[in-house]
Formats: C-alpha cells, structure tokens, sequence
C-alpha cells in the first residue's frame, strides 16, 4: 500500500471516530443517505444504482457511501496554502490560452502530500460569485446551529431533518427545476419549486446546492434569519413566521439578513471583503430584505476548501456535512461533466451570471453573453473515487465574452486533470 494510500485511509478513520465521539450518524449525503436525512431524491438515485428502477444513472464516481466521503486534512489543521509554484503556474496558464486575462484559478495539488504544489492567476481578482454563494449560505447555517446547539450534535440533527419547511413568496421567480422522488411510480420527476412544496430542512439544502436552486437558496435564508430570530424555539408556527416578516422593519430585516450571512465568513478565519453572500437569491427575497453586493476571488475560494477539509468551517461536523452536500450525486455540469471525472468523485458548485447586450449579427444564448458572462467552479478532485492517486482542489472564475463558459470550463477540467496526472506520473516513473 502507497503511503498517500495508507494517509488517506488513516485520516478516514480518525474521522469516523471523531464523529462517532459526538454523537453524529455515520451516513449523510451520498445515495445511501436517505433514512438518516430524509433527503428523498437520494433513494431514487439508491435503487437505480442498485437496478431496482430505471433512469437516474450516476457516473462511478458518485457511488461513494457516506461513510467513505471523509475531511482530508483533518490531521493537519495548521496546513497553509504554499508558495505558488512557478512552473506549474505556467502551466496552469497556458491551459488557459489567450483568453487568460479573462480568468481567475487557483489550484492546490495535494495527490503527494509530502509535497503539495500551489499555482494561481489573478487570483484576487473579484467576481460575483453567483450561486457559488450559496456555500456561505450552508456555511451559516450551520454557525447558527453550532451557535444554539454547542455541545449537541444530536439536536442539529434533529432542526435538520425533521424540521419540515413549506415554500411561500420568497421563492419567486426561478427557472431551476428540483427532483421529487415518487415511490409509488418510481419515478423521479423535475420541476421548479411551487409555493405550498414541504420537505425537510436538509432537503432544502440539497436542493440548494446539488440543483442549485435559487428558490430553494432563499427558502433555506428565510429559515436561517427564523432560526437566528426565534432560537432553540425554531421552527415556529406559519403564524409566527408571517407576523415575523410583517412586522419586523426593513431596516432590522437588512441587519439580520447581514449579521446572518457575514459574521459566519469572518468567525471561521475568511475575508469577507473577498467572499461574502450578502443577499437572497430571488427577486421576492431580495425585495423584502434588502442586502448588499456579493463578491469572491479565487484564492479566499481556495482558503474555504482548505478549511473545510481541515474541520475548521464552524467544527468537524460541519464542515463534513458541507462536505457531503458538495458531493456530486445528481446530474454533472459545466466543469464537472467533464468525461476525464467520470469515474473521480468530485464534491462541487458552480455558478453563472450573464448579460447580453443588442449586437448586430450576434444571437444571445446561454452562457455565452456579450455583455457579463461570469463562470465560476469550484471543485474537489478524489481520482479515482474510494481510492485517489489524485487529489487537487479548484476554484475558478471567468468573465469570457462570447463563447459558452460551460463548455470552456469542462474543457479546462480535462486539460488540468490530464496535466496533472502527468505529472504525478512521471513523478512515479523517476522514482
């Protein structure tokens, strides 16, 4: 057994026992999640992996149990990002071709960790995040629940999972559509959110991050600004949450909305003024709560992956349930679709903002305005899944005129994973 293999699968088990020693369950996210999270798309996903029903096939790289998705640096929580690496900069930018200028990455290669190399390019350089940002949405959610709950994972749980949540105005308008998982057709059909759907709080996280869904991103701030209201007596009644939001000023509602979203940033050792969520995510929330901008770079991206990695967003078990909601159990997109990833697990969220502006002879189409066209990825690499040889972490922002940033990001993720493959390959060979 190699040495990355035998680290790995020490710090797997030092962090099933760390969760063990809290109380916490050993399964979550992944498609064997279902009973402990009552996220009811992960059954579906279950049984057609098992060929119990048909459609809903994942990449093998999916097939990961909950138990095998694990914090990779726990061991090492003074772990720094090093000095970039000049050759492998350039290398890294020359991936990048001639629209170089127009993006951002930052790549931290950890596959030999004895040796980890570091490159970047532009990488403070700030962009909206667009629906990256929801990652700071998870990360306060779950700072408030540590903060009403410090010693009792087992009450977190419970807010979590049998808190059932009922969407309302806040969710108009949005175009992205959520499965629902019907066992009685067994059948998992998609559609956007409607007012009066109810699922559990961690449904509506998953949503928020494996969907993306902007409706479900401002279901789930609604419930973080109850939940920072009310306390220990959350969830509250239909009847004290709409006198809650009639009744509160818009001032008060704004400074909420920011002390919820902003101190969570800063507590956990981030720079707000370089990544910050500071609104919801639909035209109806943002009308009633007022917020400020969003914005991110590339490398205070990179410092919230580390942390995580580290247990260090809020503590271990958060930051692995961050974790597993980034694991990739639902269809692959932009840079994660990438066919090189399809047998790595990649624990990932994407986001996109476009605008297109009157050219003649220029049609606008999706992902490729003329005006805005900001991409962004960010992502955690294991290839193969359940037993890497490779381990780096991505975050990537581009603003590229014109052409489809959805495709310019999957080629990109073919072209890094096959750099560096080589190489850790020649590496192996001059051994």
């Amino acid at each position: 057994m190699s040495m990355m293999r035998l680290q790995g699968l020490m710090q797997g088990l030092f962090a099933a026992c760390v969760l063990a020693a809290s109380g916490g369950p050993v399964r979550a996210y992944p498609i064997d999640g279902y009973t402990d999270t009552g996220i009811a798309r992960l059954e579906g996903y279950r049984l057609a992996r098992e060929g119990k029903v048909t459609g809903n096939r994942l990449q093998p790289g999916a097939w990961l149990t909950t138990a095998q998705v694990q914090l990779r640096l726990q061991q090492q929580p003074d772990f720094t990002l090093p000095e970039p690496d000049e050759r492998l900069t350039r290398r890294v930018v020359g991936l990048l071709g001639k629209a170089a200028e127009n993006y951002s990455i930052s790549v931290l290669d950890l596959s030999d960790p004895d040796h980890p190399r570091y490159a970047e390019h532009k990488p403070l350089t700030r962009r909206n995040p667009g629906s990256v940002g929801k990652l700071m949405v998870a990360l306060a959610v779950f700072q408030t629940l540590a903060d009403l709950y410090p010693d009792d994972i087992d009450a977190r749980i419970r807010v979590l999972k049998n808190t059932q949540v009922t969407a309302d105005d806040f969710i108009r308008s949005d175009h992205h559509k959520v499965p629902f998982w019907k066992p009685e057709i067994n059948r998992m059909p998609r559609r956007r959110l409607q007012a009066g759907d109810t699922a559990n709080l961690w449904s509506y996280l998953d949503w928020m991050l494996s969907a993306s869904s902007n409706a479900a991103a401002s279901t789930v701030i609604e419930q973080l600004l109850l939940l920072r209201h009310f306390g220990i007596d959350y969830p509250v009644s239909e009847e004290r949450k709409q006198a809650f939001f009639r009744d509160t000023s818009r001032e008060a509602l704004h400074t909420l909305l920011l002390d919820s979203l902003l101190t969570p940033v800063t507590r956990n050792g981030l720079d707000v003024e370089n990544l910050r969520q500071g609104s919801f995510f639909t035209a109806e929330g943002k009308h009633r709560v007022p917020g400020t901008n969003s914005v991110c770079t590339t490398r205070e991206l990179m410092h919230y992956l580390v942390r995580m990695e580290q247990g260090r967003l809020v503590d271990a078990w958060s930051s692995l349930q961050i974790k597993r909601l980034m694991y990739m159990t639902q269809w692959r997109i932009r840079y994660a679709s990438s066919p090189a990833l399809n047998r790595a697990a990649v624990y990932f969220k994407s986001g996109s903002l476009y605008r297109c502006k009157p050219e003649p002879g220029y049609e606008c189409l999706k992902y490729m305005g003329n005006k805005l066209n900001l991409m962004n990825s960010v992502a955690i690499v294991e290839s193969p899944a359940g037993d890497p040889q490779l381990y780096y972490l991505v975050t990537l922002t581009s603003n590229v005129l014109k052409k489809n940033s959805a495709v310019d990001h999957q080629t990109l993720a073919t072209r890094l994973h096959a750099l560096l493959r080589g190489l850790h390959s020649a590496a192996a060979g001059a051994r």
